[in-house]
């Protein structure tokens, strides 16, 4: 791994000093503690939810919340106070899986093909599988849903996700709305019963008990997506916070109160399989709150999406007894989701398989405080919610004691803030003019950070047509174009907008493809020109609109035909012969009256 130096002193990152293998038993120097010498590998359960901000947990302050399960669980652990992560959903998720910057991963939005991360990247779930780790994902993905990209393909072997980024988005299985839905277990459809939370918690706990039973050490993902909206929590929950003062949708607080039950029912396994002792257990979330600022934030400024505090600022608990790592203690240094994962190759002497170097440094020898030389760090973070990246665009340059804020969506660079964060944590005052010579030395850091993780930016993605998912959906949501804007959700899939996009793609061999274009998915049967309803009750109210479609086009490569839409076709089907190499897939439905829009679905296989 490299570090810079001064104004280069972007991201610091230590040498992992364990090179790891799948030997049972490693060395944990503990200065300080009486937990043993030598201990078994670790167990490690790693928990993110999903638009959870700082603010709330009742143990963070407030006063609404109900979340006595993971209280508890923060008055045994150790707390990074001033840990940060990525303001959006899929950007915090990358950072996660790699221990590099967003941006240099290629996945630094939430649709528009820029979720999917780069087939260059080394996950987290491969350095434990390349250690002898049984590995297992249990809910939200959100880095791609075809081939490279899914998590099958990234290093888990067991595999329970719903589709996109959240239960009920455009790649999800259509009609599910959080309760009683059906998800890809590995790679397959299977209908589940119960609440989409407690679904991936019982799997979850399923999954390790497995692991366990055969003797091995787990890497136990478990990403809800919850409380995401659509907030639909179940009612005896979403019930507890009905006319709460600035809390719009009930549901948000309620959801993370279902994920407090679950929680404590997880941890009642832990506790009564013996597993709690060699488990390291980290609960975080992925971004600041979506729908809780106005009731409680912690004293900081901004939401999700925002380069203010409150944007990316997130709880951090981590907590392993047979390590020594326990609490109540607080750590305020700047810390961040890239350092996760070198943390966790050093806490468990993993073998990380060659890659892009990471980004992150070993948050070791603070866990355990060790006397190392730890200079204070440059850290960015951003919001690219576009197609490209731009510089500057929402973004927060952090250190120890200073934030450099630019807040615009054009990325001006004449409306840079500074706050000093430490006496000035809720960023009311801006001292740049008082500070020119930290603005400064920061922009210069924020460039060394630009070059580094911009590497990317002309680059696609692409979706291999013909690989190992064969055949396979691709979905509107990751259509590259404005497009995607409108298409991102089953409520816009229902009301049928005239808009389009194109998919980036590669053809991995060389053959004959088959085609199918649709306006609804497989699942839901029904010709391009009718409209749709629900066979049963549904939280998503929202007609499924007719769509006037006469003829159908398929661009790919040197192919561009147009063929007829009869009213009982349920696809327009194209057979052709396309050459090895990336392409740029293009499709249209015309109605009779000029309009035009994308297939929202299009189903390839490789004949």
């Amino acid at each position: 791994m490299q570090s810079g130096q001064g104004a280069g002193n972007v991201i610091l990152m230590l040498k992992t000093v364990w090179a790891g293998t799948a030997a049972a038993l490693f060395a944990v120097f503990l200065s300080g503690c009486t937990a043993p010498e030598r201990v078994e590998r670790p167990n490690v359960l790693l928990i993110l939810t999903d638009d959870q901000g700082y603010g709330d947990l009742g143990a963070h302050g407030n006063p609404v919340i109900k979340t006595p399960a993971l209280d508890r669980f923060y008055s045994e652990s150790i707390r990074l106070t001033n840990f940060h992560v990525s303001p959006t959903c899929s950007p915090t998720r990358a950072a996660l899986m790699t221990g590099r910057y967003t941006n240099a991963t290629g996945a630094w939005h939430t649709i528009m093909g820029r979720s999917l991360m780069n087939i260059e990247e080394i996950t987290m779930a491969e350095c434990f599988r390349a250690s002898g780790y049984r590995t297992g994902i249990f809910g939200k993905w959100h880095l791609g849903d075809n081939y490279p990209f899914r998590p099958q393909d990234r290093g888990f072997d067991e595999v329970l996700i719903h589709g996109g980024g959240g239960v009920w988005q455009t790649p999800d299985y259509f009609g599910n709305d959080y309760t009683d839905d059906t998800y890809l277990h590995n790679g397959r459809y299977e209908k589940y019963q119960g609440f989409c939370t407690d679904v991936w918690f019982a799997s979850a706990i399923e999954f390790m008990r497995k692991a366990e039973a055969e003797g091995r050490p787990f890497f136990c993902y478990l990403p809800t997506n919850a409380p995401h909206g659509p907030m639909w929590a179940p009612e005896k929950y979403a019930a507890l916070y009905k006319g709460v003062e600035g809390l719009e949708q009930p549901g948000f607080y309620g959801m993370i109160t279902n994920i407090d039950d679950n929680f404590a029912r997880l941890w009642d396994f832990l506790s009564q399989s013996g597993l709690e002792e060699n488990t390291i257990v980290i609960f975080m979330t992925d971004n600041g709150t979506a729908a809780g600022e106005k009731v409680f934030n912690a004293g900081m400024r901004g939401k999700k999406g925002s380069p203010y505090e409150g944007g990316h600022r997130a709880p951090f608990f981590i907590r392993w007894p047979a390590g020594g790592l326990t609490g109540p203690r607080d750590i305020d240094t700047l810390a961040a989701h890239i350092d996760v994962l070198p943390t966790l190759i050093d806490l468990c002497g993993l073998t990380r398989p060659d890659g892009p170097e990471m980004h992150g440094r070993s948050l070791r020898p603070l866990l355990y405080q060790e006397q190392v030389d730890w200079p204070d760090r440059v850290i960015v973070t951003d919001s690219q919610r576009m197609e490209h990246i731009k510089r500057w665009r929402r973004t927060a340059v952090m250190t120890q004691r200073w934030r450099l804020v630019n807040p615009t969506i054009d990325g001006d660079p004449e409306r840079l803030e500074l706050y000093d964060i430490q006496a000035d944590p809720a960023q009311e005052r801006d001292v740049a003019a008082e500070h020119p010579e930290v603005v400064e030395r920061l922009k210069q850091a924020y460039d060394e950070w630009w070059k580094l993780t911009s590497v990317r930016a002309d680059q696609y993605s692409r979706i291999q047509l013909g690989g190992l998912e064969n055949p396979m959906r691709l979905t509107a949501h990751d259509w590259h174009g404005d497009g995607a804007l409108k298409i991102w959700n089953q409520r816009w899939i229902r009301r049928g907008p005239a808009v389009n996009g194109w998919w980036a793609v590669s053809v991995r061999r060389a053959g004959r493809f088959r085609f199918e274009l649709r306006r609804w998915p497989k699942e839901v049967d029904l010709p391009i020109r009718a409209p749709y309803e629900d066979k049963e009750p549904n939280r998503e109210k929202t007609p499924g609109r007719a769509i006037d479609a006469v003829k159908a086009r398929l661009k790919i490569g040197d192919f561009d035909e147009t063929i007829p839409v009869k009213p009982e076709d349920k696809a327009a089907v194209f057979e052709l012969e396309l050459p090895a190499g990336p392409a740029r897939l293009e499709t249209w439905f015309y109605g009779a009256s000029g309009e035009e829009r994308g297939a929202y679905y299009v189903y390839v296989e490789r004949l």
